[in-house]
């Protein structure tokens, strides 16, 4: 392909012959978007999807659709449709989810980049699992307004957001690449009214500009978690690394409210919106989890909808004075190193017993706030896994999130770090 544009002397994008792969929650024109899910193992797209046309208007190529769990819903990535998807550090575990194809992609050497989406932690969860970078962008920074797709040739149905929770974002093998690749995509869109303008500086050509003598809080728990002993030795460890360029780096000693009952009623109540119409018509295709997180959407008052809010609203006012005090917060990405292929999450951390999300516990909240974060290699648990450290920046500073991603990098490459196998 990229020969053939050569010969052309077609004007070649900063993408240009790069392959990547799509999450397959998301629409490339005349390909399946089966979402995991056997009711819509036939749906072909008619149009690509906002950030896959801006992905192929640079000049990218896309090589194939990667596995997620049913319509993205779970932490693990396994569906009937196309079975499960393992991590290749370790083929017994799990790469992560929702956007766990992805990450397997990269971590495996398929692509260098591929897209992911994030409700509750989908782009960091499997980075963190997978020994990648993961990027969780701002709400609104990437169009999340889905190109429309058929669930049946007389009924187009788009994807509609509701109350912000999803955001779009890559998983990459180097944060030069993810800066890079939101370039390409991030601006604003018609057709998603929530949608930030377009930035007035390059990502990738900032990445150097870091501030010097930083502010930097780190929370090991946000005041709440439960994270396995090794785990916390290799983010520690990484912590110290921003010491050591100069930054000031204090432990923030608060506590996030917890958000885990609200955020289930609004990201249930997010694909109710979309699947409502098929549930009874294909509940008996639609795997356990999805059909339970649809059935108790559908007992859900407006009032419900309202108090989750409202929890939301506790949470930004705390973020925004955290962000006061600090420039960026550091913490553990995942709890835990990843678990078995097949699942379910862990239910317990050395011992100790932990609620529903606690698996989970340091990614959801920054959905519910909508703030940018991302997940760098931190090192490896004494299993040979990867561990991963979140970066979470203030509103709408993605540019500073990869900043001091990118200064993390070049202290502390993980870019020729390659799973047994591969290497």
């Amino acid at each position: 392909v990229l020969r053939e544009r050569l010969r052309s002397k077609e004007v070649l994008g900063p993408l240009a012959g790069i392959p990547f792969g799509v999450k397959d929650l998301e629409d490339v024109k005349d390909m399946v978007t089966s979402f995991g899910s056997i009711p819509y193992k036939d749906n072909v797209a008619r149009e690509d999807s906002i950030q896959v046309a801006r992905l192929k208007a640079a000049g990218a190529i896309v090589v194939g659709k990667t596995n997620t769990p049913e319509f993205g819903f779970t932490g693990f990535t396994k569906n009937r449709l196309y079975g499960i998807t393992r991590n290749p550090w370790n083929t017994e575990r799990t790469p992560g989810g929702s956007s766990g194809g992805s990450a397997a992609a990269v971590a495996g050497g398929m692509v260098s980049v591929a897209t992911g989406s994030d409700m509750g932690g989908s782009i960091r969860i499997p980075a963190s699992y997978s020994g990648c970078f993961g990027l969780k962008t701002s709400a609104g920074r990437i169009p999340v307004t889905y190109a429309p797709f058929s669930h049946a040739p007389q009924d187009p149905f788009p994807f509609l957001q509701i109350y912000g929770l999803l955001t779009l974002g890559p998983i990459t093998r180097t944060v030069s690449d993810a800066a890079l690749y939101l370039d390409c995509v991030a601006g604003s869109h018609p057709s998603d009214p929530d949608a930030l303008p377009s930035p007035d500086r390059s990502f990738l050509n900032s990445l150097g500009n870091l501030p010097k003598g930083l502010r930097i809080g780190f929370s090991p728990t946000l005041g709440y978690a439960k994270v396995q002993k090794d785990v916390m030795r290799q983010v520690e460890d990484a912590v110290k690394c921003f010491e050591q360029l100069g930054h000031h780096v204090e432990l923030w000693e608060g506590t996030l409210p917890d958000v885990g009952d609200a955020w289930s009623v609004l990201s249930n109540c997010e694909l109710y919106t979309q699947l409502h119409k098929d549930l009874e018509k294909n509940r008996q295709e639609m795997g356990r989890t999805l059909v339970m997180s649809l059935d108790h959407a559908r007992s859900l008052s407006l009032a419900d909808q309202i108090e989750a809010q409202k929890v939301r609203t506790e949470l930004n006012k705390i973020m925004e004075d955290l962000f006061e005090q600090f420039h960026l917060l550091l913490t553990p990405t995942m709890p835990t190193e990843a678990f078995g292929a097949k699942g379910p999450p862990p239910s317990e951390i050395d011992g100790h017993p932990i609620p529903l999300l606690g698996a989970v516990a340091f990614t959801y909240p920054l959905n519910m706030s909508g703030h940018p974060a991302a997940s760098l290699p931190a090192g490896f648990t004494d299993n040979g896994l990867p561990a991963g450290l979140q970066i979470i920046g203030p509103r709408h500073r993605d540019d500073l999130v990869l900043q001091a991603s990118y200064a993390y990098e070049l202290v502390r490459p993980w870019h020729d770090q390659w799973p047994r196998q591969i290497a």
